[in-house]
C-alpha cells in the first residue's frame, strides 16, 4: 500500500502552488510521486459541481443543501479515484490538491450548530471512507492563510470568483471550520502569515517538505 499525502487550504491560500512544488521537488528525490487534484474538472464526473459553482442551483453557497453539494464532490473524488488506485496500491506516494478535507470545510460551514456539523461530519466521512472505499490520507497538511490575505491574492490571480469566491462572510466561515476540523482530525498545520502578510512561497515550502520527509523515514 502506498501513501496518501494531502494539501488543504481555504480559495487563495497557495494550494496550488505549493502541490507543485512538493510535487517537483519529490520527484528530484526520486520519490514515486504521482499528483492528483479535486475536484477534478477535466472530468465529466465533475459537471454538478461546475453547475453548482456558477450558482445554478442557488444564487449563493448557502443557499444549496449541504449533503446535496457534498454529494457532487464525493462522487467526483470516487470517479477519480480509480485513475491513480492501482499506483497507489503498488506502493506510491500520492500528493493530493484537495482531498475530503475540503468537503467537509466547505459545506460543514454552512451549519450554523456544531451539533449538527458533527452530524454531518461523521455522515461525510462514511459516505466517501467507508461507502465509496476512498483511501484514508497518510497526513493532512493544512495551509493556514487568514481570510483578509487569502482574498487579496485571490484578486491577484485574476480569475473570475465563484459563489463560495464572491462571498467574504462564507470563506470566513470556511477558514474558521477548517481551523476547527484541523485540530479534531490532528492535522498538521503550516502557518502562511506573519505580522499580517503572506510568508513566502519557499519559506512554506521547506516547512511542508519537512513534514513529508518524517512521513517517509
Amino acid at each position: 500500500m502506498g501513501k496518501l499525502v494531502v494539501i488543504e487550504g481555504s480559495d487563495g491560500s497557495g494550494k496550488a502552488t505549493q502541490t507543485r512544488k512538493l510535487y517537483e521537488r519529490l520527484r528530484d528525490l526520486e520519490v514515486k510521486v504521482r499528483r492528483v487534484r479535486f475536484p477534478n474538472y477535466e472530468s465529466e464526473s465533475s459537471a454538478l459541481i461546475r453547475m453548482y459553482l456558477r450558482g445554478d442551483f442557488g444564487g449563493n453557497a448557502e443557499a444549496v443543501n449541504p449533503y446535496a453539494a457534498a454529494t457532487f464532490y464525493a462522487v467526483d473524488r470516487f470517479a477519480g479515484f480509480g485513475e491513480w488506485k492501482d499506483f497507489y496500491n503498488d506502493g506510491g506516494l500520492v500528493l493530493s490538491d484537495r482531498y475530503v478535507g475540503s468537503n467537509m470545510a466547505y459545506q460543514a460551514a454552512k451549519f450554523k450548530k456544531k451539533t449538527e456539523r458533527t452530524k454531518f461530519l461523521a455522515w461525510l466521512d462514511d459516505l466517501e471512507y467507508e461507502r465509496f472505499g476512498l483511501p484514508r490520507p497518510d497526513m493532512t497538511i493544512f495551509l493556514d492563510m487568514p481570510p483578509a490575505i487569502s482574498a487579496i491574492l485571490r484578486k491577484e490571480r485574476g480569475r473570475d470568483e465563484d459563489i463560495h469566491e464572491s462571498d467574504a462572510e462564507y470563506m470566513k466561515k470556511i477558514y474558521d471550520v477548517y481551523r476547527e476540523i484541523a485540530q479534531k482530525f490532528d492535522w498538521k498545520v503550516v502557518n502562511c502569515a506573519d505580522r499580517n502578510f503572506a510568508r513566502s512561497s519557499t519559506d512554506i515550502h521547506e516547512n511542508i517538505l519537512a513534514l513529508v520527509e518524517e512521513l517517509l523515514i
